[in-house]
């Protein structure tokens, strides 16, 4: 039954020490998020790190989309009624699907996204989108504000330093006074896309800016 499997604790913890490894600041940015919320943003940034990762663990582009096969069909289960493969980001993210009503077409198409890195440069304004509004619907966040001003910083957020970052920036914080503020913690990673700050003041500037719903 659809809402119903639970992922094994091992698995969570697995999940939760791959995304602190791996994206520290999206990783303490999402402990903003309330249980089981923080929950189903881990999975679905441990699952996005694992899609980023295909272009480095092989250049070979058949064998690339054979890995992304394997994640599309592994989505596909997480979203559906059946047990899912016994793989931890996998099991996670069966457990966030169900209880958010992540359906596969979504998950699917965050999956696609990356597959166009395979022969040439990433869409980062599709994969951004496709993220950002998965992270929303974990969040319960439904309105139109904050949705543009998610995706602007989840496109925002796979880009290098330059003027569109810098406008997709502007455009997220021009929203500032109309986001429903549970959306924060995957507002706060374009904290870090600002001035550097040392690993020490991250954590302390994050709870500040939640605390003054900044970002």
């Amino acid at each position: 039954m659809t809402g119903s499997y639970r992922a094994p604790e091992i698995s969570h913890r697995f999940v939760l020490d791959a995304v602190r490894a791996a994206d520290r600041d999206r990783f303490l940015a999402a402990l903003f998020a309330p249980e089981p919320a923080r929950r189903g943003l881990l999975a679905l940034l441990a699952l996005d790190h694992e899609l980023a990762r295909t272009r480095t663990v092989t250049r070979e582009p058949m064998l690339a989309r054979i890995r992304l096969e394997w994640w599309r069909e592994a989505v596909a289960e997480a979203a559906g009624d059946a047990k899912p493969r016994a793989q931890p980001i996998v099991e996670s993210l069966s457990e966030t699907a169900r209880r958010h009503g992540l359906t596969a077409e979504q998950l699917t198409a965050l999956v696609d996204a990356r597959e166009e890195e395979i022969d040439g440069p990433l869409d980062v304004l599709r994969a951004g989108h496709a993220l950002a509004d998965l992270q929303l619907d974990v969040l319960s966040v439904r309105d139109a504000a904050t949705r543009q001003a998610a995706r602007a910083v989840g496109a925002a957020w796979l880009m290098g330093e330059g003027p569109e970052r810098d406008a997709l920036l502007a455009e997220a914080r021009l929203r500032r006074g109309e986001i429903d503020a549970a959306a924060l913690p995957i507002l706060l990673p374009a904290l870090a896309l600002g001035r550097p700050m040392s690993p020490w003041r991250k954590p302390i500037a994050l709870w500040w800016a939640a605390k003054r719903g900044r970002y």
